[in-house]
């Protein structure tokens, strides 16, 4: 059962990237990817030591709103 433990926390890892990257990729500061996250536009996940990762599928599908715009919909 121990694989079963190690199978959940692992496909995660390859699929994030640090705050900082995330700002990178994005184009915008890392202010903006925490203010993204408090929106939850980006999703997160927390490593065992306690950083924080953004997952790439929320990068994904964040659609690049700058804040101050309007949402339509």
């Amino acid at each position: 059962m121990a694989t079963d433990t190690k199978s959940q926390f692992e496909p995660h890892i390859g699929r994030s990237v640090s705050l900082d990257h995330a700002a990178q990729l994005l184009g915008v500061s890392r202010r903006t990817i925490y203010n993204r996250i408090r929106d939850n536009r980006l999703k997160t996940v927390r490593t065992v030591g306690g950083s924080q990762r953004v997952l790439i599928d929320s990068l994904a599908g964040d659609g690049n709103q700058t804040e101050g715009t309007p949402k339509r919909g």
